[in-house]
Protein backbone atom coordinates (compact mmCIF):
# COMPACT_ATOMS: atom_id res chain seq x y z
CA UNK A 1 0.00 0.00 0.00
CA UNK A 2 2.79 2.47 0.93
CA UNK A 3 4.71 1.61 -2.24
CA UNK A 4 1.64 2.34 -4.34
CA UNK A 5 0.95 5.58 -2.45
CA UNK A 6 4.47 6.84 -3.05
CA UNK A 7 4.73 5.80 -6.66
CA UNK A 8 7.55 7.59 -8.59
CA UNK A 9 4.89 9.35 -10.66
CA UNK A 10 3.28 10.64 -7.47
CA UNK A 11 6.58 12.03 -6.27
CA UNK A 12 7.22 13.64 -9.65
CA UNK A 13 3.80 15.33 -9.82
CA UNK A 14 4.00 16.41 -6.19
CA UNK A 15 7.48 17.85 -6.75
CA UNK A 16 6.40 19.82 -9.83
CA UNK A 17 3.39 21.18 -7.99
CA UNK A 18 5.40 22.12 -4.90
CA UNK A 19 8.03 24.05 -6.86
CA UNK A 20 5.44 26.23 -8.58
CA UNK A 21 3.35 26.59 -5.42
CA UNK A 22 6.27 27.76 -3.26
CA UNK A 23 7.51 30.15 -5.96
CA UNK A 24 4.04 31.72 -6.23
CA UNK A 25 3.21 31.73 -2.50
CA UNK A 26 6.48 33.51 -1.69
CA UNK A 27 6.98 35.42 -4.93
CA UNK A 28 3.77 37.43 -4.86
CA UNK A 29 4.19 38.63 -1.23
CA UNK A 30 7.80 39.59 -1.92
CA UNK A 31 6.69 41.50 -5.01
CA UNK A 32 4.01 43.31 -3.02
CA UNK A 33 6.57 44.09 -0.33
CA UNK A 34 8.93 45.69 -2.86
CA UNK A 35 6.09 47.76 -4.35
CA UNK A 36 4.83 48.90 -0.93
CA UNK A 37 8.33 49.73 0.28
CA UNK A 38 9.00 51.80 -2.84
CA UNK A 39 5.78 53.76 -2.35
CA UNK A 40 6.00 54.31 1.41
CA UNK A 41 9.67 54.34 2.38
CA UNK A 42 9.81 58.16 2.46
CA UNK A 43 6.75 58.24 4.73
CA UNK A 44 8.27 55.74 7.16
CA UNK A 45 11.59 57.57 7.24
CA UNK A 46 9.83 60.89 7.86
CA UNK A 47 8.49 59.36 11.08
CA UNK A 48 12.08 58.67 12.16
CA UNK A 49 11.37 54.96 12.30
CA UNK A 50 14.47 52.78 12.71
CA UNK A 51 15.34 50.90 9.53
CA UNK A 52 15.34 47.64 11.50
CA UNK A 53 11.72 48.29 12.58
CA UNK A 54 10.69 48.99 8.98
CA UNK A 55 12.27 45.74 7.83
CA UNK A 56 10.68 43.73 10.66
CA UNK A 57 7.27 45.24 9.94
CA UNK A 58 7.36 43.62 6.50
CA UNK A 59 8.35 40.30 8.06
CA UNK A 60 5.32 40.47 10.37
CA UNK A 61 3.12 41.40 7.39
CA UNK A 62 4.06 38.24 5.47
CA UNK A 63 1.50 35.88 7.10
CA UNK A 64 -1.44 37.94 5.85
CA UNK A 65 0.08 38.38 2.37
CA UNK A 66 0.70 34.65 2.07
CA UNK A 67 -2.75 33.81 3.46
CA UNK A 68 -4.44 35.93 0.80
CA UNK A 69 -2.38 34.50 -2.07
CA UNK A 70 -2.46 30.79 -1.17
CA UNK A 71 -5.63 29.90 -3.16
CA UNK A 72 -4.16 31.65 -6.23
CA UNK A 73 -0.85 29.84 -5.62
CA UNK A 74 -2.67 26.48 -5.58
CA UNK A 75 -4.44 27.39 -8.81
CA UNK A 76 -1.23 28.47 -10.55
CA UNK A 77 0.57 25.34 -9.40
CA UNK A 78 -2.32 23.11 -10.52
CA UNK A 79 -2.71 24.73 -13.93
CA UNK A 80 0.99 24.76 -14.75
CA UNK A 81 1.64 21.26 -13.41
CA UNK A 82 -1.22 19.64 -15.33
CA UNK A 83 -0.57 21.89 -18.32
CA UNK A 84 3.07 20.86 -18.43
CA UNK A 85 2.22 17.19 -18.17
CA UNK A 86 -0.31 17.62 -20.97
CA UNK A 87 2.00 19.53 -23.33
CA UNK A 88 4.80 16.99 -22.92
CA UNK A 89 2.42 14.06 -23.48
CA UNK A 90 3.23 12.69 -20.03
CA UNK A 91 -0.45 12.33 -19.19
CA UNK A 92 -0.97 10.43 -22.46
CA UNK A 93 1.92 8.12 -21.57
CA UNK A 94 0.52 7.55 -18.09
CA UNK A 95 -2.91 6.72 -19.49
CA UNK A 96 -1.29 4.27 -21.92
CA UNK A 97 0.27 2.57 -18.88
CA UNK A 98 -3.15 2.14 -17.30
CA UNK A 99 -2.98 5.16 -14.94
CA UNK A 100 -6.14 7.28 -15.09
CA UNK A 101 -6.26 11.07 -14.97
CA UNK A 102 -7.92 10.84 -11.56
CA UNK A 103 -4.99 8.84 -10.19
CA UNK A 104 -2.46 11.27 -11.68
CA UNK A 105 -4.06 14.21 -9.86
CA UNK A 106 -4.09 12.55 -6.41
CA UNK A 107 -0.73 14.15 -5.39
CA UNK A 108 -2.12 17.57 -6.40
CA UNK A 109 -5.18 17.13 -4.22
CA UNK A 110 -2.98 15.92 -1.36
CA UNK A 111 -0.79 19.01 -1.74
CA UNK A 112 -3.89 21.24 -1.78
CA UNK A 113 -4.99 19.75 1.55
CA UNK A 114 -1.58 20.65 2.99
CA UNK A 115 -1.97 24.17 1.55
CA UNK A 116 -5.40 24.45 3.20
CA UNK A 117 -3.88 23.50 6.56
CA UNK A 118 -1.14 26.09 6.07
CA UNK A 119 -3.79 28.70 5.24
CA UNK A 120 -5.66 27.92 8.48
CA UNK A 121 -2.47 28.44 10.47
CA UNK A 122 -1.68 31.68 8.65
CA UNK A 123 -5.23 32.98 9.24
CA UNK A 124 -4.54 32.79 12.99
CA UNK A 125 -1.03 34.23 12.75
CA UNK A 126 -1.99 37.13 10.46
CA UNK A 127 -3.88 39.20 13.11
CA UNK A 128 -0.92 38.94 15.48
CA UNK A 129 1.45 40.00 12.71
CA UNK A 130 -0.83 42.85 11.66
CA UNK A 131 -0.91 44.28 15.17
CA UNK A 132 2.86 44.11 15.42
CA UNK A 133 3.20 45.69 11.98
CA UNK A 134 1.01 48.61 13.04
CA UNK A 135 3.10 49.11 16.15
CA UNK A 136 6.41 49.06 14.30
CA UNK A 137 5.16 51.49 11.63
CA UNK A 138 3.42 53.75 14.16
CA UNK A 139 0.24 53.59 12.11
CA UNK A 140 -2.51 53.78 14.71
CA UNK A 141 -5.30 55.59 12.90
CA UNK A 142 -7.53 57.80 14.99
CA UNK A 143 -11.06 58.92 14.31
CA UNK A 144 -11.59 62.57 13.53
CA UNK A 145 -12.90 64.83 16.31
CA UNK A 146 -12.91 64.47 20.09
CA UNK A 147 -16.17 62.60 20.56
CA UNK A 148 -17.46 59.19 19.60
CA UNK A 149 -20.91 57.63 19.97
CA UNK A 150 -22.43 54.14 20.23
CA UNK A 151 -19.42 51.96 19.48
CA UNK A 152 -17.74 48.76 20.61
CA UNK A 153 -14.00 48.39 21.15
CA UNK A 154 -12.31 44.97 21.11
CA UNK A 155 -9.40 44.90 23.52
CA UNK A 156 -6.95 42.15 24.49
CA UNK A 157 -7.66 38.93 26.44
CA UNK A 158 -11.26 38.65 25.27
CA UNK A 159 -12.31 42.05 26.63
CA UNK A 160 -14.93 44.15 24.82
CA UNK A 161 -15.96 47.71 25.74
CA UNK A 162 -19.26 49.23 24.64
CA UNK A 163 -19.78 52.96 25.11
CA UNK A 164 -22.73 55.19 24.32
CA UNK A 165 -20.63 58.34 24.39
CA UNK A 166 -16.94 59.19 24.75
CA UNK A 167 -15.50 62.68 25.19
CA UNK A 168 -11.73 62.91 24.91
CA UNK A 169 -11.51 66.56 25.98
CA UNK A 170 -13.05 65.87 29.39
CA UNK A 171 -11.86 62.26 29.69
CA UNK A 172 -15.38 61.04 30.35
CA UNK A 173 -17.74 58.36 29.05
CA UNK A 174 -21.47 57.71 29.37
CA UNK A 175 -23.34 54.39 29.55
CA UNK A 176 -20.30 52.13 29.47
CA UNK A 177 -20.18 48.32 29.58
CA UNK A 178 -17.09 46.16 30.06
CA UNK A 179 -17.27 42.46 29.25
CA UNK A 180 -14.49 39.99 30.04
CA UNK A 181 -14.96 36.50 28.64
CA UNK A 182 -13.90 33.83 31.12
CA UNK A 183 -12.68 30.26 30.71
CA UNK A 184 -15.40 27.65 30.36
CA UNK A 185 -15.46 25.32 33.33
CA UNK A 186 -12.90 27.38 35.30
CA UNK A 187 -14.58 29.13 38.23
CA UNK A 188 -11.35 30.95 39.07
CA UNK A 189 -11.55 32.87 35.78
CA UNK A 190 -15.27 33.60 35.24
CA UNK A 191 -17.02 35.80 32.75
CA UNK A 192 -18.06 39.17 34.12
CA UNK A 193 -20.01 42.12 32.77
CA UNK A 194 -19.64 45.57 34.32
CA UNK A 195 -22.25 48.21 33.47
CA UNK A 196 -21.88 51.80 34.63
CA UNK A 197 -23.80 55.01 34.09
CA UNK A 198 -20.61 56.94 33.46
CA UNK A 199 -16.83 56.69 33.71
CA UNK A 200 -13.99 59.12 34.31
CA UNK A 201 -10.38 58.90 33.13
CA UNK A 202 -7.66 59.69 35.67
CA UNK A 203 -4.07 59.76 34.48
CA UNK A 204 -2.75 58.15 37.68
CA UNK A 205 -5.54 55.60 38.21
CA UNK A 206 -6.92 54.85 34.74
CA UNK A 207 -10.66 54.52 34.19
CA UNK A 208 -12.95 54.81 37.21
CA UNK A 209 -16.47 53.48 36.59
CA UNK A 210 -19.27 55.23 38.48
CA UNK A 211 -22.74 54.13 39.60
CA UNK A 212 -23.04 50.66 38.16
CA UNK A 213 -23.39 46.93 38.60
CA UNK A 214 -20.94 44.04 38.19
CA UNK A 215 -22.37 40.66 37.13
CA UNK A 216 -20.16 37.60 37.64
CA UNK A 217 -21.30 34.62 35.52
CA UNK A 218 -20.12 31.10 36.29
CA UNK A 219 -21.21 27.58 35.36
CA UNK A 220 -20.67 26.04 38.78
CA UNK A 221 -22.32 28.46 41.18
CA UNK A 222 -25.15 31.04 41.18
CA UNK A 223 -24.45 34.28 39.34
CA UNK A 224 -23.40 37.20 41.53
CA UNK A 225 -24.44 40.85 41.11
CA UNK A 226 -22.65 43.64 42.96
CA UNK A 227 -23.75 47.27 43.02
CA UNK A 228 -21.03 49.90 43.30
CA UNK A 229 -20.64 53.66 43.51
CA UNK A 230 -17.18 53.58 41.94
CA UNK A 231 -14.95 50.83 40.59
CA UNK A 232 -11.49 50.83 39.04
CA UNK A 233 -10.71 48.09 36.50
CA UNK A 234 -6.94 47.61 36.50
CA UNK A 235 -7.04 45.97 33.06
CA UNK A 236 -8.94 48.83 31.44
CA UNK A 237 -5.75 50.61 30.38
CA UNK A 238 -6.81 52.20 27.07
CA UNK A 239 -6.71 55.99 27.21
CA UNK A 240 -9.56 58.12 25.82
CA UNK A 241 -7.42 58.84 22.74
CA UNK A 242 -6.78 55.14 22.18
CA UNK A 243 -10.52 54.43 22.44
CA UNK A 244 -10.98 56.89 19.58
CA UNK A 245 -8.89 54.59 17.40
CA UNK A 246 -10.62 52.96 14.48
CA UNK A 247 -12.14 49.62 15.55
CA UNK A 248 -10.34 46.47 14.59
CA UNK A 249 -11.11 45.11 11.18
CA UNK A 250 -12.18 41.43 11.04
CA UNK A 251 -8.85 40.48 9.44
CA UNK A 252 -7.09 41.91 12.51
CA UNK A 253 -8.87 39.49 14.86
CA UNK A 254 -8.40 35.77 15.28
CA UNK A 255 -11.34 33.40 14.82
CA UNK A 256 -12.18 33.02 18.54
CA UNK A 257 -11.62 36.72 19.19
CA UNK A 258 -13.94 37.59 16.31
CA UNK A 259 -16.59 35.27 17.74
CA UNK A 260 -16.47 37.06 21.12
CA UNK A 261 -16.69 40.40 19.36
CA UNK A 262 -19.77 39.27 17.40
CA UNK A 263 -21.55 38.02 20.53
CA UNK A 264 -20.86 41.30 22.31
CA UNK A 265 -22.24 43.31 19.39
CA UNK A 266 -25.32 41.05 19.19
CA UNK A 267 -26.12 41.74 22.83
CA UNK A 268 -26.01 45.46 22.09
CA UNK A 269 -28.43 45.04 19.18
CA UNK A 270 -25.89 45.81 16.44
CA UNK A 271 -26.04 44.38 12.92
CA UNK A 272 -23.32 41.72 12.73
CA UNK A 273 -24.17 39.95 9.46
CA UNK A 274 -21.15 41.34 7.58
CA UNK A 275 -18.79 40.39 10.40
CA UNK A 276 -20.31 36.90 10.53
CA UNK A 277 -19.52 36.47 6.85
CA UNK A 278 -15.94 37.57 7.52
CA UNK A 279 -15.63 35.04 10.34
CA UNK A 280 -16.95 32.21 8.15
CA UNK A 281 -14.49 33.21 5.42
CA UNK A 282 -11.61 32.53 7.82
CA UNK A 283 -12.48 28.84 7.38
CA UNK A 284 -13.93 28.97 3.87
CA UNK A 285 -10.89 30.64 2.25
CA UNK A 286 -8.43 27.91 3.36
CA UNK A 287 -10.84 25.23 2.10
CA UNK A 288 -10.82 27.14 -1.19
CA UNK A 289 -7.32 25.73 -1.73
CA UNK A 290 -8.86 22.26 -2.09
CA UNK A 291 -11.83 23.43 -4.15
CA UNK A 292 -9.65 25.41 -6.55
CA UNK A 293 -7.44 22.37 -7.16
CA UNK A 294 -10.54 20.27 -7.84
CA UNK A 295 -11.72 22.91 -10.32
CA UNK A 296 -8.34 23.74 -11.85
CA UNK A 297 -7.02 20.23 -12.59
CA UNK A 298 -9.52 19.29 -15.32
CA UNK A 299 -9.58 22.88 -16.61
CA UNK A 300 -5.80 22.83 -17.03
CA UNK A 301 -5.96 20.11 -19.67
CA UNK A 302 -7.05 22.84 -22.11
CA UNK A 303 -3.63 24.59 -21.87
CA UNK A 304 -1.91 22.20 -24.26
CA UNK A 305 -1.96 24.58 -27.23
CA UNK A 306 -1.90 27.90 -25.41
CA UNK A 307 1.30 27.32 -23.46
CA UNK A 308 2.43 29.44 -20.51
CA UNK A 309 0.57 32.58 -21.61
CA UNK A 310 -2.72 30.68 -21.73
CA UNK A 311 -2.01 29.15 -18.31
CA UNK A 312 -1.34 32.55 -16.74
CA UNK A 313 -4.43 34.07 -18.34
CA UNK A 314 -6.61 31.15 -17.27
CA UNK A 315 -5.33 31.30 -13.69
CA UNK A 316 -5.87 35.04 -13.43
CA UNK A 317 -9.36 34.80 -14.95
CA UNK A 318 -10.44 32.09 -12.49
CA UNK A 319 -8.90 34.00 -9.55
CA UNK A 320 -10.66 37.25 -10.47
CA UNK A 321 -13.96 35.42 -11.00
CA UNK A 322 -13.67 33.75 -7.61
CA UNK A 323 -12.88 37.07 -5.88
CA UNK A 324 -15.90 38.68 -7.55
CA UNK A 325 -18.08 35.83 -6.28
CA UNK A 326 -16.75 36.31 -2.75
CA UNK A 327 -17.48 40.05 -2.79
CA UNK A 328 -20.94 39.42 -4.22
CA UNK A 329 -21.93 36.80 -1.66
CA UNK A 330 -20.35 38.90 1.12
CA UNK A 331 -22.68 41.77 0.17
CA UNK A 332 -25.67 39.42 0.02
CA UNK A 333 -24.86 37.96 3.43
CA UNK A 334 -24.19 41.40 4.91
CA UNK A 335 -27.64 42.58 3.83
CA UNK A 336 -29.26 39.50 5.46
CA UNK A 337 -30.56 38.31 2.09
CA UNK A 338 -28.85 34.98 2.82
CA UNK A 339 -27.54 33.29 5.94
CA UNK A 340 -24.01 34.71 6.57
CA UNK A 341 -22.38 31.28 6.84
CA UNK A 342 -24.10 30.10 3.67
CA UNK A 343 -23.04 33.28 1.87
CA UNK A 344 -19.39 32.70 2.83
CA UNK A 345 -19.45 29.11 1.58
CA UNK A 346 -21.45 29.73 -1.61
CA UNK A 347 -18.40 30.43 -3.87
CA UNK A 348 -16.77 27.18 -2.70
CA UNK A 349 -20.00 25.28 -3.35
CA UNK A 350 -20.37 26.70 -6.87
CA UNK A 351 -16.74 26.14 -7.85
CA UNK A 352 -16.74 22.69 -6.23
CA UNK A 353 -19.79 21.71 -8.27
CA UNK A 354 -18.15 23.11 -11.39
CA UNK A 355 -15.00 21.13 -10.63
CA UNK A 356 -16.95 17.89 -10.26
CA UNK A 357 -18.70 18.50 -13.59
CA UNK A 358 -15.38 19.18 -15.32
CA UNK A 359 -13.84 16.07 -13.78
CA UNK A 360 -16.75 13.99 -15.02
CA UNK A 361 -16.06 15.17 -18.57
CA UNK A 362 -12.30 14.52 -18.53
CA UNK A 363 -11.16 11.62 -20.69
CA UNK A 364 -9.47 9.20 -18.33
Amino acid sequence: MIRRLFHPLDRYVFSEFTKIFVATALGFPVLLTVIDLTDNLDKYLSRNLPRADIAMSYVYALPESMYLVLPAAVLFATVFTIGGLTRHSEITAAKASGISFYRITVPIYAASVIAAGLALVLSELAPIGNRRTMELRDEVTYSSGNERYNFAFASEAGRVYKLQQLKVATGSAEAIQVERRGLEGDSSYPTYIVSAQRARWQADRGWVLLDGTMHVLTDQRPDVSIRFDSLRDGHFRETPTQLMASPKAPQDMRYAELGRYIRALERSGSDVNTIKVERALKIAVPITCIIIALFGAPLATSTQRGGAAWGIGLSLAVTVTFLVFIQLTKAIGGEALMDPDLAAWMPNALFGLGGLLLLARVRT
